[in-house]
């Protein structure tokens, strides 16, 4: 809304002229988004505590997490509201990639929304059966796949980008790229949920997560600069930027609340929401498997558990104390602040491998 208004203005007053380069929205798309977040959370955790939406903590847990219980949770509500009411303020909404990652943040949501619901209102931590949220996520990764290839119509469909070679451009077809983006949203909307388990952890790889998406999108939307670094240049891409810079904004703004020790939690309804729109984002630029690299913690921690439950079904033995793995170095003797905080470390290493492959080539 902000951005139409400044088209109109700039008209007569010259200086609103600015709103038209995208660095300058996507600053102020992360400066919103960060004061709505923390500006909104102490009133969203009050409504949240009056209606009695607290956590469930499973029993085989760590035991110095059961005094979360009764923390409120859906917390995921503060950072949807706050990125999508940036996104319509700032970002060019005649751009269709925002209204695909509005509706897949959306969609995701309302999905995590259910299942929290459950768990809040029947205190069950299981939360939707699996089948029936394996089969929503489903749809929702398809169906923006679908969208993109007919109606978006985004060029370089049918190629897989492989990082640290100039010309390596694997060719999928439409098929190949429906199924890479099925397993691309729905295994990073998961991994990001089976990260959500401590005091901040999911909060900061999600922020570093969104500016190195940030960089390969403003690069993919410029056709010399995606050219010159060999990259694939996406028409109209630039615009995600300010997207993800309104993520980055409003998870930042999370964390206020989120930090140890947590007056909120993301749940499910923040989790996979984050999760599916950060993978989304790896499709439109043309980056997924570098978004595999960058968002390592997110793989170990989805990886960590798939191991876990292979393992135990095949030889009924455990690879690791406590599935996903940050559970597993808690029971170690970790404290949470230091699985946390070296969790974060590791987040950074993959931001700077990622973002070595834009010049190693």
């Amino acid at each position: 809304m902000l951005y139409l208004l400044a088209q109109y203005l700039e008209k007569s007053i010259s200086a609103f002229r600015v709103f038209d380069y995208v660095t300058f929205r996507a600053i102020l798309a992360g400066i919103i988004s960060l004061t709505i977040s923390i500006g909104c959370g102490k009133s969203v955790i009050n409504w949240l505590t009056r209606l009695k939406i607290g956590q469930t903590v499973r029993n085989d847990g760590p035991q110095t997490h059961l005094v979360k219980s009764g923390t409120p949770t859906m917390g995921g509500v503060l950072i949807i509201l706050s990125i999508t009411i940036t996104t319509l303020l700032v970002a060019d909404l005649s751009n269709l990639y925002i209204w695909v990652l509005l509706f897949v943040l959306i969609s995701t949501g309302a999905l995590g929304f259910i299942d929290d619901y459950r768990k809040v209102v029947y205190k069950d931590s299981k939360g939707l059966p699996p089948r029936a949220k394996m089969l929503a996520q489903s749809a929702i990764a398809i169906g923006t796949g679908l969208f993109l290839v007919y109606v978006v119509k985004m060029p370089n469909t049918t190629e897989v980008v492989v990082p640290f070679f100039k010309m390596i451009q694997h060719p999928f077809g439409i098929v190949g790229f429906l199924i890479i983006t099925y397993f691309v949203i729905v295994g990073s909307s998961n991994a990001v949920n089976l990260t959500d388990g401590l005091d901040g952890l999911v909060s900061v790889p999600v922020v570093l997560v969104a500016l190195g998406l940030a960089v390969f999108a403003y690069i993919a939307g410029h056709k010399i600069f995606a050219s010159y670094l060999f990259l694939p240049h996406v028409p109209l891409a630039h615009e995600v930027v300010v997207f993800c810079m309104a993520i980055a904004g409003a998870s930042l703004g999370f964390l206020w609340f989120n930090a140890y020790p947590a007056q909120v939690f993301f749940f499910v309804f923040g989790a996979l929401a984050l999760g599916a729109v950060l993978g989304t984002i790896a499709i439109i630029v043309r980056q997924e498997i570098v978004f595999g690299i960058m968002a390592g913690l997110f793989v170990i921690e989805a990886i960590s558990v798939i191991l876990q439950v292979g393992s135990y079904k095949l030889r009924k033995k455990r690879i690791f104390l406590m599935a996903p793995i940050h559970h597993h170095f808690e029971l170690k003797g970790w404290k949470e602040t230091q699985v946390v905080v070296r969790f974060w470390i590791i987040s950074i290493v993959f931001l700077l491998i990622s973002l070595s492959t834009i010049k190693l080539r």
